[in-house]
């Protein structure tokens, strides 16, 4: 399969580097922290402290219908798209940039962050400035700081794009707390694959059931879509040193996670068309789809959760004739032999059950999270990505230790040879990373060609864990 014929599969996501609309994004971002001192510190100490950069934990600016930003919107791509409570909000499709509202008042931003409360806490906001939204409200807000002209809210979302906060019912709240206790809980080790997808999905409705009594069912569904990503985050986080390390840093500012680009999931083939049933179950669609070609030996599935705001790579061992079929929705016949990824799955399992995450990426500065994760002894692997508008790198591997099960039932297929099960059983395997993503320029796609380079330089087979 060629890399033209990939290309014209995706042609609907072929994404464009968007200037004109990130210059005027950070133009309104350098105005506001002009004006907003206290903003500009908490700027300075996220890059400092976290690696991070503010713009890119925006969720909306809100400008007045004078400011001259205004007339420029449409000009870059932005479009109006209403929501409740903002009848004037502008959106970039093409890009990953916030939204911009225009309408009268002093000039508005909203940073994203995990939990509203623990960013007060942390910025010792006194409880008399109030909370707008309920605890476990699928939105809450609240105003951090204040200067001439201008505020800084922090923006709390659980499934929910509007700005009008929808009918507080404590019966949701409490199912949702339910909900997230029981998937930060749910049984993730099984049998057999088959015993284990079937429970998930049946997990999950259930947790959207229970959700849909108190509400709408789309609301249900991405309500647990943004409650079950929080649980496959914390599972991920206490496997993997260098993310308890970066999570330390950000929660240090009452941040948390909200910086996450994607989450990455790796599936066996056996296991792939379901896994994108639970994640359909949970409201996302299948966007673009990569192949890098025979010699690579994988595939992915690129999927949107549009109103939870979730981005999910789900990674498989892929052979040329396949990548022309709906792979997504297809059952794929079991290996003959064992790629990257269908290697990682026999020896983790999926990333759906016992393995949890391959990695998450989060939006960062760069080489200043390069520069610190190293200083801290956290070893960051060369870049796979070195565009100008896009920068990835992985931090070095997590070694897990293998159940000698899995090791004994690779070895008697003939998928491993005596020696590397020797070496999985002494040493373990790489298990999962954290991965350091910088976007410029609103860029919203990917590299394939990276995306091959990483993927080959992880399979456990020549990575050296001792």
């Amino acid at each position: 399969m060629s890399q033209q014929t990939n290309d014209a599969m995706n042609q609907q996501w072929n994404w464009q580097r968007q200037p004109q609309a990130d210059a005027l994004i950070r133009e309104l971002v350098d105005e506001f922290l002009s004006r907003t001192p206290e903003a500009a510190s908490l700027a300075r100490r996220m890059l400092n402290e976290t690696s991070t950069r503010f713009v890119d934990w925006v969720d909306f600016i809100r400008i007045p219908t004078t400011h001259k930003a205004a007339a420029k919107l449409t000009d870059t791509g932005y479009e109006l798209q209403p929501v409740s409570g903002a009848p004037t909000r502008y959106i970039h499709e093409g890009a990953v940039l916030p939204a911009v509202l225009i309408e009268d008042g002093p000039m508005r931003v909203g940073i994203k962050v995990d939990w509203v409360a623990d960013f007060l806490a942390t910025w010792n906001i006194t409880p008399e400035t109030p909370i707008y939204g309920e605890p476990f409200s699928q939105l809450r807000m609240a105003t951090a700081f204040k200067s001439d002209g201008t505020e800084m809210l922090s923006v709390e979302r659980h499934g929910y794009r509007g700005f009008d906060q929808p009918k507080y019912s404590p019966q949701l709240a409490v199912t949702a707390q339910r909900v997230l206790e029981s998937f930060r809980r749910r049984r993730r080790d099984f049998a057999t694959n088959d015993e284990g997808i079937t429970h998930t999905l049946t997990f999950v409705n259930n947790a959207i059931a229970q959700l849909a009594e108190h509400t709408d069912q789309d609301a249900a569904r991405n309500y647990a879509c943004d409650l079950f990503f929080h649980a496959e985050r914390d599972f991920w986080q206490r496997r993997n040193t260098a993310a308890r390390w970066q999570k330390a840093r950000q929660d240090s500012l009452g941040i948390g996670w909200a910086n996450h680009d994607h989450h990455t999931f790796r599936c066996s083939r056996k296991l792939f068309k379901r896994t994108i049933e639970v994640l359909e179950t949970l409201g996302f669609y299948c966007r673009e789809r990569f192949y890098a070609g025979g010699e690579a030996g994988w595939g992915a599935q690129v999927l949107e959760q549009p109103v939870a705001g979730f981005v999910i790579f789900a990674d498989v061992d892929m052979a040329p004739e396949e990548v022309t079929h709906d792979f997504d929705h297809r059952t794929i016949e079991s290996p003959t032999e064992l790629g990257t990824v269908g290697l990682w799955t026999a020896l983790h399992g999926d990333s759906i059950l016992k393995a949890g995450m391959h990695h998450l990426e989060c939006q960062f500065d760069h080489e200043r999270l390069t520069a610190d994760l190293e200083a801290s002894g956290h070893k960051v692997m060369d870049k796979f990505t070195n565009f100008e508008f896009l920068y990835q790198a992985f931090t070095a591997g997590e070694v897990w230790q293998i159940d000698s099960a899995r090791i004994d039932d690779l070895l008697n297929r003939s998928l491993i040879t005596k020696e590397q099960a020797q070496r999985f059983r002494e040493q373990g395997a790489v298990g999962s990373h954290l991965e350091n993503l910088e976007r410029n320029d609103g860029y919203k796609g990917f590299n394939q060609t990276g995306v091959s380079d990483i993927i080959r330089r992880t399979d456990a087979r020549t990575v050296a864990t001792a």
